[in-house]
């Protein structure tokens, strides 16, 4: 379960990039930084963290492992991003202090 293996991640795809995102902001910039402001700067970093062991499992099928576990409910794409970027853009703004 997604939930149980990157509970950080889930937390944010669920909460705060769902189909009412808008509430958080109009930018991928503007959700994060209300993600950041409501949780532990721990959070932040283990986040990072799963970020990293996702990319790390799926070297070779990043798209179609991203599409299965979060695509019902985020597409990179719409945001004008691969995944691989919106990934890396997530971990470049829960890196900032």
């Amino acid at each position: 379960m997604l939930s149980d293996r990157y509970p950080n991640l889930y937390q944010l795809f669920g909460a705060y990039f769902n189909q009412d995102s808008d509430l958080w902001g109009d930018t991928i910039p503007e959700i994060v930084s209300c993600y950041r402001r409501d949780c532990q700067r721990e959070n932040h970093l283990e986040m990072i963290r799963e970020i990293d062991s996702f990319i790390s499992e799926h070297p070779n099928d990043l798209d179609s492992a991203f599409e299965k576990d979060y695509g019902q409910d985020l597409d990179p794409m719409l945001w004008g991003h691969t995944t691989a970027s919106f990934l890396e853009e997530l971990k470049h703004l829960l890196s900032e202090q």
